[in-house]
């Protein structure tokens, strides 16, 4: 029997945000956010305490470092909240600000 997975829930712009990473990006991404989906963990991620309780980051190494946020914690889908390049070793304000909009959407919206 498989096992049962969450839909992923695209918030904002986060769909096309990881369909412009570079393919091997965007298929190491695609494959870490089914791991979440099944219950599993992503090979490399942290928690973003700063972004939301329950927001972790997926650290995508290829050519250059891409990052995605997603929340997971609640029972009906996982959330992806921000895909981005990382160009040097502190996560951009402007992505942490961008996380922080699209989780209080979530929040937000989830019970309507």
């Amino acid at each position: 029997m498989a096992a049962l997975s969450k839909p992923l829930e695209w918030i904002g712009r986060a769909y096309d945000e990881l369909m412009a990473f570079p393919g091997d990006a965007r298929n190491r991404a695609g494959f870490e956010l089914w791991q979440v989906q099944l219950g599993k963990e992503p090979s490399d991620f942290k928690p973003i305490t700063s972004v939301g309780g329950g927001v972790y980051e997926i650290r995508i190494h290829t050519q250059t470092e891409h990052r995605v946020f997603y929340v997971a914690k609640f029972p009906e889908a996982v959330y992806v909240l921000h895909g981005f390049e990382k160009r040097t070793r502190k996560t951009p304000q402007r992505a942490l600000e961008v996380a922080r909009r699209r989780y209080a959407y979530v929040i937000e919206t989830r019970h309507q």
